[in-house]
């Protein structure tokens, strides 16, 4: 038996990330975010979902340049924390100790402790409601070695503890229990997922 609830945001879990904008270090600011996604493979897009009252939403506006931080358990309390406090208030890199890299595209800084960043430029803002939705071109990814598999360009984000966000908390990812397209693999008695 189903019950029927409100229409709602239910597709849980998201990405718990930090968005890291500002063209210069007086104005670098960190936000944290959920509403965000792969848009297009070819060419690589992805967009963000920001109130505009939030503070980084003009700094994104200005200068149309953003970087999608990956976040990790490590990175817990202060994906926390920057998505509760404002840039108005805080120099957030400073107070979260965490350190503002020079991206290769973009002027936005990306956050050096993050495992994967992504260099996004704006290519269309659509107004939706409560968010606006930032569609933008991925111009750079910046991958820490560590996840790297050696001798191979193959990213093991998994092993990096990402954090991931679920109607109001943050978990840590799960037993891996398969792969894509193993459900119709040959099964043979050497295959492992």
């Amino acid at each position: 038996m189903k019950k029927d609830w409100k229409p709602g945001t239910m597709i849980y879990p998201l990405p718990a990330l930090l968005i890291s904008c500002g063209d210069s270090p007086e104005n670098y600011n960190l936000f944290t975010v959920s509403w965000a996604g792969t848009i297009c493979s070819n060419p690589a897009m992805c967009y963000i979902s920001v109130r505009p009252e939030r503070h980084s939403y003009g700094i994104i506006k200005r200068n149309m340049e953003f970087v999608i931080n990956l976040t990790t358990e490590d990175m817990a309390f202060a994906t926390d924390w920057c998505g509760v406090r404002s840039g108005r208030d805080h120099h957030k890199f400073e107070e979260m100790k965490l350190t503002p890299g020079k991206s290769l595209m973009v002027a936005a800084p990306y956050v050096e402790e993050s495992p994967l960043c992504i260099e996004c430029r704006v290519k269309e803002i659509i107004g939706l409601g409560s968010h606006d939705m930032f569609i933008a071109d991925v111009l750079n990814v910046k991958a820490d070695e560590r996840f790297l598999q050696a001798g191979t360009d193959k990213f093991e984000l998994d092993t990096a503890n990402p954090l991931v966000y679920v109607h109001g908390a943050y978990y840590s990812l799960g037993k891996k229990i398969g792969k894509f397209g193993w459900s119709v693999e040959k099964k043979t008695n050497t295959n492992k997922q």
